[in-house]
């Protein structure tokens, strides 16, 4: 069974940064892409970033220049360093993960953080 288990949201002030995290365990023979998105209240959920098992990245418009993906495939583990945060992007963020587990592959998600940002 594999669990995604996220860490590091918080309420920060505007401008202040926050850093994410999302761990995999479980039987996991590989991950390929890796990915956050978010969901704000009355909205649906979005991407914020994606970085492939070569490194690759490919961000919102949103948040390019403020927020930063990166991965260590040694811990199963992606992080999202988040800097000059606004308001606008308070919202729960996910963590996506594309493994392979066993036999299977499949798509799964973090639980969810919370990230606040006041103005």
């Amino acid at each position: 069974q594999v669990q995604l288990v996220e860490s590091g949201g918080g309420l920060v002030q505007a401008g202040g940064s926050l850093r994410l995290s999302c761990e995999a365990s479980g039987n996991i023979f590989s991950i390929n892409d890796m990915g956050w998105y978010r969901q704000a209240p009355g909205k649906l959920r979005e991407l914020v970033a994606r970085i492939t098992r070569g490194g690759s990245t490919n961000y919102a418009d949103s948040v390019k220049g403020r927020f930063t993906i990166s991965r260590d495939n040694t811990k199963n583990t992606v992080y999202l360093q988040m800097n000059s945060l606004k308001p606008e992007d308070t919202a729960v963020y996910y963590c996506n993960l594309d493994l392979r587990a066993g036999a299977a592959i499949g798509n799964y998600w973090g639980q969810g953080t919370q990230v606040t940002v006041s103005s």
